[in-house]
């Protein structure tokens, strides 16, 4: 069915969807919520628009009939947590792959992907501070290394400083049809070139990226192999002490734990249980140690 015109804002989260239908069914379905949530907001009356959002009610009612058995779709929290580190998972692919300076469409696609991934995590609640500076920072990126590429101009890589930037790109979130975006057969290199004139401003030096969000071996994003061949050199992980009082914890005294409390603890064990899906065991025990303490002391 075609996209009403006044559901131009959400065209690319509905891209997203159809990218990961077979890939991720978790995201597609996540994703398109989004988009039906976001579209009711924008138009439910006309008739176009009313067609458009019964068939997409329909298609996410087929979808959590198809997927019932996933936590991820029958527990919010699991759902959160599993498209939070899928978004992050592919912010780091981009940002890893601009701090080293290496330009491609593969990773514009990553960083505004990730952006569009960071929207649809407004369907569970209000989005936190950090993960709105996320994806300010990954559209900011994507729209600022597709200009340099497409004027013939060397990106300068990571943040930078220089005059205040706006976040609203515009309904296209200030790319092109990313439809145009496919993975590269090898990475691409920037044109020659100066400066890029005006730069936005942003305070990202100090970007943290939540618990469990690290990188693994294999990213969504399918990535291309770079023109000159490295060899991967493995980074050695250090695993954090054990608190020994954590060890054979029960609740001290009379504590009284508020539901705010009890919310800290789950996101806690959330973050541990994501960080597992990707072997990291390091901040599995620093996320599950501060659940502990919460639980047992009433304080982080």
């Amino acid at each position: 069915m075609a996209l009403p015109p006044q559901f131009k804002s959400i065209q690319h989260h509905l891209r997203t969807a159809q990218e990961h239908e077979k890939r991720d069914p978790v995201v597609a379905y996540y994703c398109r919520l989004y988009a039906m949530q976001t579209g009711m907001k924008l138009d439910s009356k006309s008739p176009e628009c009313r067609k458009f959002l019964v068939n997409l009610m329909d298609q996410l009612e087929t979808m959590k009939k198809e997927l019932g058995d996933n936590e991820s779709i029958s527990q919010e929290i699991v759902g959160n947590a599993h498209i939070e580190n899928y978004a992050l998972k592919m912010f780091l692919y981009a940002d890893n792959e601009d701090r080293s300076g290496r330009f491609h469409k593969n990773m514009i696609k990553s960083f505004y992907t990730a952006s569009l991934l960071l929207d649809v995590l407004c369907v569970f609640g209000e989005m936190s501070e950090e993960n709105v500076q996320h994806r300010k920072y990954a559209r900011w990126k994507a729209t600022y290394i597709h200009n340099c590429l497409k004027n013939g101009e060397t990106p300068q890589s990571g943040p930078m400083e220089g005059e205040a930037y706006d976040d609203e790109f515009g309904a296209d979130g200030g790319m092109p049809s990313m439809s145009s975006y496919q993975p590269p057969s090898s990475t691409l290199s920037p044109g020659p070139g100066g400066g890029t004139g005006t730069m936005p401003h942003a305070n990202f030096n100090n970007i943290q990226i939540p618990p469990g969000a690290h990188a693994p071996a294999n990213t969504p994003a399918e990535i291309p192999p770079p023109t000159d061949p490295v060899k991967p050199v493995p980074t050695p992980r250090s695993m954090p002490a054990v608190d020994p009082s954590l060890l054979n914890a029960s609740q001290e005294g009379d504590i009284r734990l508020t539901a705010e409390d009890f919310t800290r603890a789950q996101k806690y064990c959330k973050y541990a249980g994501s960080a597992l899906q990707y072997e990291d065991v390091g901040t599995a025990i620093q996320n599950l140690q501060k659940a502990l303490k919460l639980l047992t002391t009433g304080k982080e």
